[in-house]
Order: C-alpha cells, then structure tokens, then sequence
C-alpha cells in the first residue's frame, strides 16, 4: 500500500475527487472517488466527502492499496446450498472462507468455488466478484445470496440499496448490554487504526444496527441482531463502542472478550435474510442454523458460575 501526503493550498475551492486526480495523475478521478468512498483518504485524520470543496489549508491523506492483478481459478471447495434457480443462488457460507479474492487471498475463497460448482457465475459482476451482492467478513459465517446472471445482480442490488432486504444476525457478547436498543452513528474508518472503523468521527455514512437481548449469561450475552444499514464491520463496531464486544473478535475485541477457550472467532452469524426475488418479485426467506462453534460457546457461557464479587 503506498501513502501520499498532500496539501491543498493549490485547491482552494476545488472538489476534494477534482483536485487529487490533478495532482496524483496516475489515478482516474473515478479510482480517486472509490478511494474516498473506501476511506482511503482523509482530511486532516477525517473521513469526508468526494464533493468536499477545499478551504486550502487542509492536509489530504492518501492511501492507495495493491491491486489483484490475478484472475480467479476455479476451485472445487465445499459449499452448502440453501437454494438455487436460474437467478440465484442462497448459501451457507462457513466460518473462515473469504468471500472474494484479495491481497493475501488469490485462492480458497468463496468467489473460486463459485466458478467451480456454477458455471454460468463467470464474469457477472466483474471478474473478481462474480455475482456477489454483499458480503461477510472471513469469520462471519451464515446466509449469503449470490447472482447467477447480469439481471439478477442489478434487481439485487436495488434491493438492497433501498433497503427492501431484511438481515439478522445472532452475535454472543462480553458483558450485559440491554433488554433492546438501536445504535444510530456515522461509520468511517478509524483515523489510526486502519483496518477498524468507527462510529464517533463526525463525518461519514450513516449505520444503523438494532438489537433485542434474547440470553443472558454470567460473562455475556446472545443478542439478536437486525441491520437497517450494511456497513463494513458494522455490528463488531457497534457492539464494541457501546462496551459489549463480540467473543473471539481479535479487531475489536477486550481482554474480557478474548476466550479461546470459548471460540476461535468473532461471534458472529449471519443468522435469517429476506428479499424480493429479482424475477417474480416474491419475498424469499432464509435462515442458517447456527454452526457447531457457536453452539458449543454459548453451552459454555450457559455453564458459566457468576464472577465472584
């Protein structure tokens, strides 16, 4: 990843995407759109807007990743199938497999046994993607919905951007967080720390996570989780700020939640996904039961005596 550092004296009054496309040329204002949409790149430690008009005393920081210069193979890994027809396909994504192909991850990925076990999948969505309408972060398990052609993607898409989907997710936490409650932030990437986000800088994309407390335990919780937005690590983020972070997740996790003794990755499964077929327009439900990990923490955490006072 290469670091620039950049004044905007010389951009006084220009758009934040105008200007660095001018003084870093060998990026496409497009490429320096997406970057600032990433989080990539900051005024003064902020995250901000494409369309941000510079003061000119401003410092802009820019981050620029790798690229994946390879195409991916086919792989014929194992998948389970909730569902599939000539539009799409639903699957129970495992614990530990990374959805697409990335810096450090050319190969063992869900997109490689996509194009193994589907062969209408290549090339929808771009050559990296194929087919894939949102993702899970590696050690997030659970229902996933993928693309089988151009069509289908698109109405997937705007499904999801208008929020006409509904994913819940179950999460086991440290600590007693309470009864319900929503949390409403901003989400950008955290100004140090850069593979964390954040919910307390004062600009970025709205991320909305609501939540009932279904258990109780004597360390923790199992909470039921119902995401109104679709941010990047969006409920380990929120759990963690509000103080009751996910067990096992190494990111943003506490001494409290480090056990593992109790499970070797975050908490975390994407538990039931709702959406309008991208060709009849029905409304498909699907759930994934939780996984053998997650059974067995929380058995532990049911099994736990209260910490002495």
């Amino acid at each position: 990843m290469s670091r620039q550092r950049v004044e905007a004296a010389a951009g006084k009054g220009s758009r934040l995407d105008q200007y660095l496309a001018q003084v870093i040329p060998e990026l496409s204002r497009s490429r320096v759109r997406a970057l600032i949409d990433e989080g990539f790149v900051t005024l003064d430690g902020q995250q901000t807007r494409a369309s941000h008009r510079l003061a000119g005393t401003e410092v802009i920081d820019v981050e620029v990743p790798q690229p994946v210069a390879i195409e991916p193979v086919a792989e014929d890994l194992p998948l389970t199938v909730l569902h599939q027809d000539r539009d799409l396909l639903v699957l129970d994504k495992a614990a530990g497999m990374v959805v697409h192909p990335g810096a450090g991850h050319h190969d063992g990925t869900l997109v490689n046994a996509l194009l193994h076990h589907v062969k209408d999948l290549q090339g929808v969505g771009g050559a990296l993607r194929p087919g894939l309408v949102h993702r899970l972060d590696k050690d997030t398990s659970g229902v996933l919905v993928v693309a089988k052609n151009d069509a289908a993607l698109t109405a997937l898409q705007a499904a999801f951007k208008s929020r006409e989907v509904s994913k819940q997710y179950v999460a086991l936490v440290a600590g007693q967080p309470p009864d319900a409650g929503t949390f409403s932030t901003t989400h950008s990437r955290h100004p140090t720390q850069r593979r964390r986000f954040t919910g307390r800088a004062k600009v970025g994309k709205s991320a909305i996570t609501h939540f009932e407390t279904a258990k109780r335990y004597a360390t923790g919780a199992r909470v039921h989780v119902t995401l109104e937005t679709g941010r990047t690590h969006q409920i380990r983020m929120h759990f963690a700020e509000a103080g009751f972070p996910l067990f096992g997740d190494e990111l943003y996790g506490t001494r409290a939640s480090s056990r593992p003794d109790l499970i070797a990755r975050q908490a975390l499964h994407a538990w039931k996904l709702a959406f309008p077929h991208p060709r009849t327009g029905e409304v498909l439900r699907f759930t994934a039961p939780l996984p053998a990990d997650l059974r067995a923490a929380e058995k532990r955490l049911a099994g736990e005596k209260p910490p002495k006072r």
